[in-house]
């Protein structure tokens, strides 16, 4: 397997892919391919990564800037990261996040924020801390990670198609 940034040819199969990843989840509605396709459309992904292993797609991350009380920053947000069905729990998403979070660390980035389970993104050294939030979301879901420089403060937003425009 290779973790690499996406190519235009792939944009159909990325969303598929994150298509098929999350239908089975209870939490999703099924807009995380449209949220991919938004923010590409407004050039807004920092990271489209891609986890190919024999010339196919089987997983994919999204990383773009977030803003922290209206300010933009070395803040980024991760999400949506899919696995093709067949391939989940062998650590691709692992590896997609930390190579995403490697490269992010290399253009200076100082905060990462996501949505997502507190028990797997604790791995990463995700956490959720009360001078952060982001609209409604349960604390414990709503987490960060420090990469460098003095953690912000305040109301993160994520781009619009993370809120249906």
């Amino acid at each position: 397997m290779i973790i690499r940034d996406e190519r235009p040819e792939e944009v159909n199969a990325i969303y598929a892919l994150t298509q098929s990843a999350f239908a089975p989840m209870s939490f999703s509605d099924g807009s995380e391919g449209g949220i991919i396709n938004a923010m590409r459309a407004d050039n807004a992904l920092t990271l489209s990564l891609v986890a190919v292993e024999e010339d196919e797609i089987i997983g994919h991350a999204a990383f773009s800037q977030v803003a922290v009380d209206g300010q933009d920053g070395p803040w980024f947000g991760l999400g949506p990261v899919a696995v093709a069905p067949a391939h989940q729990c062998q650590r691709i998403g692992d590896a997609l996040i930390r190579t995403g979070i490697e490269r992010l660390k290399g253009v200076g980035a100082e905060c990462v924020f996501l949505l997502g389970s507190p028990d797997y993104y604790a791995r990463f050294g995700f956490r959720s801390v009360d001078t952060l939030w982001y609209g409604d979301a349960p604390s414990p879901y709503f987490q960060r990670l420090v990469l460098s420089g003095k953690e912000p403060q305040g109301q993160v937003a994520f781009h619009a198609a993370f809120e249906g425009g």
